[in-house]
């Protein structure tokens, strides 16, 4: 049956504000830098590149570590690549979770046929540091594993006084920072984690696709001992790592530690523009300074909650531990929240999210995040917003959100 010609009609996509939890829009610059031309991956440039790129996620991660790279792949990817190259199969796993991002890491251990032990705080709340040191006294596990801040429930967990409190029981710690990174201090050395992983498609303002991770030395030995080189590539005299081998070949960190290094040993194909939006992000976020970035973060959240405050709407959660870059606003009775959201992509060509779970029906979801952190996007996201709720009826001053958080931004 021969296709149908609508169906070679060049990709047009219309021209959408994404103010949800993420995706966003990437940064024009970004854009630019991945229809750059094509590198081999072991091309002498492309190596450069590769190099310059774990260079300047160091300073972004605020780290010294050399083993600091991207994972191909989603965030998840990243998370997923760290937690099965470095738990052994019985090995014993915390998970701190307080939100559906912590339930997915709960998953992902369990598929690594680890020993999985849950603590949890309510949704909309975060943990204290005496509640997570108090979990590992009861469980002692080999790593505890948490997000910084999960989307789903908009919320930060404070980290400050976490990696002391694991060096002090001899725990390793590993967080995930794929909605946060880059939007709020994450001080990888001074806070004292092991491991951290990222994506792009928050608060660095690229695509999804390219997960930037970094891990300690530590951490690099406890992996260099589950190293297996694959068949096709094993040098003259291999001998392989005293530990299990990691279960998963394209997620087998030992192995993309290889290719990253001088060695440059075969692994898979570096997915080369992603390569090139991963880097120009990175250059983005450190040309505007990190102290800068998470500022323009903090200040584009608050004019958003100022916002929808304005219109008498309710934050979810404990607004003390809320994200920067993310706001949950309750849906008022009577209000049907989905048809809001159509009718603000559909008038205003704005997305906005709704929740999962528990939360599911109860809650949108706004970001600011990335490129999309200015004034001028909140402005318009909630003049839309307020729009489309007045067509709800519900009662709202008009014009009450934009001034709200025009004061905010000094306007």
């Amino acid at each position: 049956m021969p296709a149908k010609p609508e169906l070679f009609d060049q990709i047009d996509p219309a021209p959408r504000l994404l103010m949800g939890p993420g995706p966003i829009n990437a940064y024009p610059r970004v854009l630019r830098a991945m229809s750059a031309q094509l590198l081999g991956q072991f091309d002498p440039q492309f190596r450069q590149y590769m190099s310059e790129t774990s260079a300047l996620y160091r300073q972004v991660f605020q780290t010294d570590n050399e083993w600091t790279m991207l994972i191909d792949g989603t965030a998840r990817a990243a998370i997923e690549a760290a937690m099965a190259s470095l738990v052994e199969p019985g090995d014993r796993v915390l998970i701190a979770s307080f939100g559906r991002f912590g339930q997915l890491k709960t998953e992902i251990a369990q598929r690594c046929a680890a020993d999985v032990r849950v603590i949890e705080a309510p949704w909309g709340q975060v943990f204290t540091a005496a509640a997570i040191e108090a979990g590992i006294k009861t469980h002692r596990p080999k790593l505890l594993a948490l997000c910084q801040g999960d989307t789903s429930t908009t919320m930060l967990q404070p980290l400050e006084e976490i990696g002391a409190i694991c060096r002090r029981h001899g725990v390793l710690l590993q967080v995930d920072a794929t909605a946060s990174f880059a939007g709020t201090p994450l001080p990888v050395d001074r806070w004292q984690i092991d491991v951290v992983t990222a994506g792009l498609q928050k608060c660095l303002g690229g695509p999804s696709g390219a997960a930037p991770i970094t891990f300690s030395a530590q951490v690099g030995g406890h992996i260099r001992r589950r190293r297996h080189i694959e068949q096709g590539l094993q040098p003259s005299g291999y001998q392989p790592g005293s530990g299990v081998r990691i279960n998963s070949n394209y997620f087998d960190l030992a192995m993309v530690m290889d290719y990253w290094s001088d060695a440059a040993l075969n692994h898979h194909t570096e997915a080369t523009t992603m390569l090139y939006g991963a880097r120009e992000c990175a250059r983005i976020v450190l040309q505007e300074g990190l102290e800068a970035c998470f500022a323009r973060h903090a200040r584009a959240g608050a004019a958003m909650v100022a916002g929808v405050e304005a219109m008498g709407l309710t934050v979810y959660g404990d607004k003390q531990h809320k994200m920067p870059n993310v706001v949950g606003v309750h849906i008022p009775p009577g209000v049907n929240g989905d048809r809001v959201r159509g009718a603000l992509l559909r008038h205003f060509n704005i997305e906005i999210g709704s929740s999962f779970g528990p939360l599911q029906g109860k809650i949108w979801r706004i970001g600011t995040m990335g490129y999309n952190a200015r004034e001028d996007c909140v402005l318009a996201t909630l003049a839309g917003f307020e729009a489309v709720l007045a067509a709800e009826s519900y009662p709202a001053r008009r014009g009450a959100a934009v001034d709200a958080a025009m004061a905010v931004f000094g306007g």
